[in-house]
């Protein structure tokens, strides 16, 4: 039997503490939106964003102050400018909220996989039908509006065949075989997740003035751009087709709606989810060269979470999270 007055684990509190942030992040993203967005489904579907991060938010305070655990600052209304002009149109935001369920869900599900209590688990199950709810309202918006973009279609015709030759994997005189169908969905899955990081940074680098903040966008523009260009041109060898891009779905605004603190936290944060789906990709591929383009692609998304750490601390936007006892001063 669990007992549900156990102390925390420190999975438990990194999974809470991280979460906290994000959610902080989502009511300011939701509350700009909602300042800006015409269209009233999709506005509907940030109401319902911003109800889910509140409910959330509350959930993880009432645990913490419980545990006589101190929140993390977050972000605040401090963080977003209501005031500012649409910078992206009704369009990418859908995208743009269809894009983020697909990581809450993998978030919470890995969250709830470390958590031993039973207040802790029953939160992130929450969170995970939360989640596949705003999943399925996001998914049938774009379903009916006819811009949901599907990955290839693969023939199912043939029979099942074992592999019984190193050449599936890798041909001594550079032939390859066609991709399987895992490989191209991992591919297509993973340039959609880009094409948004690339709408979202090119965004961000029209309305921020500071300069060397600007530069690490311009960085991160090269570097997703780089990955985009990789993978669009393996499934173009194979006639198989890429996700469109939403560069028409930038305004011409100027006026940052979001602090420099948000925008580097939300560009660093995709860059470290890459880097964890561009591993998953590698590992289930067969085909030399994809494996190849996934780890290149790791170690430049690596490179940019580097700058990425180092922007957080000179600017001094790290906030501590709670550190083991220091089991020497008893010593």
């Amino acid at each position: 039997m669990s007992n549900p007055k156990s102390r925390l684990t420190s999975s438990e509190i990194t999974a809470l503490w991280t979460q906290y942030l994000q959610e902080t992040m989502a009511i300011c993203i939701s509350k700009y939106v909602l300042a800006n967005v015409k269209d009233p489904e999709i506005f509907s579907l940030f109401e319902l964003t911003l109800s889910l991060a509140k409910k959330h938010l509350k959930m993880i305070e009432d645990i913490f102050e419980n545990e006589k655990i101190e929140v993390p600052k977050g972000f605040t209304d401090k963080d977003v400018n209501l005031n500012a002009p649409p910078l992206f149109t009704d369009i990418f935001w859908l995208n743009y909220i269809h894009d983020m369920t697909l990581h809450g869900l993998a978030g919470y599900s890995m969250s709830f996989s470390v958590s031993a209590r039973k207040d802790i688990r029953n939160h992130y199950y929450q969170c995970n039908i939360d989640t596949m709810d705003l999943y399925n309202e996001s998914i049938e918006i774009l379903l009916s509006k006819g811009i949901y973009q599907r990955s290839p279609y693969f023939s199912t015709e043939k029979k099942s065949q074992s592999i019984t030759k190193f050449s599936y994997v890798m041909d001594l005189f550079g032939n390859k075989r066609p991709l399987n169908s895992m490989e191209a969905g991992n591919i297509y899955f993973n340039l959609k997740k880009s094409i948004i990081t690339k709408t979202l940074i090119d965004g961000f680098k029209q309305v921020i003035k500071d300069k060397t903040i600007h530069k690490f966008m311009e960085h991160c523009r090269n570097t997703v751009n780089k990955n985009i260009d990789v993978f669009s041109s393996v499934l173009k060898e194979e006639n198989l087709h890429s996700p469109r891009l939403l560069d028409e779905e930038i305004t011409v605004s100027n006026v940052a709606p979001f602090s420099d603190k948000l925008m580097v936290f939300h560009t660093g944060f995709l860059f470290h989810l890459a880097t964890t789906y561009y591993a998953t990709a590698m590992i289930t591929s067969m085909r030399i060269d994809v494996v190849g383009h996934c780890d290149a692609s790791i170690l430049r998304d690596l490179k940019t979470i580097a700058s990425f750490g180092k922007i957080l601390i000179n600017k001094g936007w790290i906030e501590e999270l709670p550190q083991a006892d220091d089991r020497q001063e008893f010593n």
